[in-house]
């Protein structure tokens, strides 16, 4: 029988601090991380400002977002495959290309949508 973990108050505040090391250690390590987070403060006000209405500021604000998760999962999957050996392999180089493909689709997705909303 397995010993119980923390549960309510505790296991929230621990996986908070967690969550809170893992983003000091993207903004630290990721200069991509760090480029969409730049972007993210300069277009989130903006956002706020052009956006007509409550969905229109979600879509614009949850795009963005978006990228920032998927730069995070993307920085993930890096940093495990290179804590398992520097040596070249297929299957490494294509989870890393994969997870890049992810941002891009993130990125995309995100112009998308604005220029759906405040363009077109």
């Amino acid at each position: 029988m397995s010993k119980p973990g923390n549960t309510g108050l505790t296991r929230i505040t621990k996986a908070a601090g967690y969550s809170w090391t893992g983003l000091k250690a993207a903004f630290k390590h990721e200069a991509a991380f760090r480029q969409e987070l730049a972007l993210c403060l300069v277009l989130i006000p903006v956002g706020l400002w052009l956006g007509q209405s409550g969905i229109e500021r979600a879509l614009l604000i949850g795009s963005l977002l978006l990228v920032l998760i998927v730069e995070l999962l993307n920085s993930a999957i890096e940093t495990v495959v290179d804590r398992f050996g520097g040596e070249q392999h297929e299957l490494s180089g294509r989870a890393k290309d994969i997870g890049s493909a992810a941002v891009f689709v993130a990125l995309l997705n995100a112009a998308v949508i604005w220029i759906l909303l405040l363009i077109l």
